[in-house]
């Protein structure tokens, strides 16, 4: 059973959301958002992962081009 599953709470600032995923903390402040932990992953809610993904998708893209 993991942290998830156990009830973390969202790591980004001003969240008391539940977190749905877990990610590494340096791609999540890549993309803009603002993450307060020390740990080397970050665990975010739904909505933050949406933005995240909002975010990352035109270098997804490029690296999808890139590498295709």
């Amino acid at each position: 059973m993991g942290r998830i599953d156990k009830g973390v709470t969202c790591n980004i600032s001003g969240c008391k959301n539940e977190a749905a995923r877990s990610m590494t903390a340096d791609k999540v402040k890549a993309a803009g958002l603002n993450v307060n932990t020390a740990e080397k992953r970050a665990y975010i809610c739904k909505e933050h992962y949406k933005e995240f993904k909002k975010k990352t998708k035109k270098d997804k893209t490029l690296e999808k081009w890139r590498y295709g």
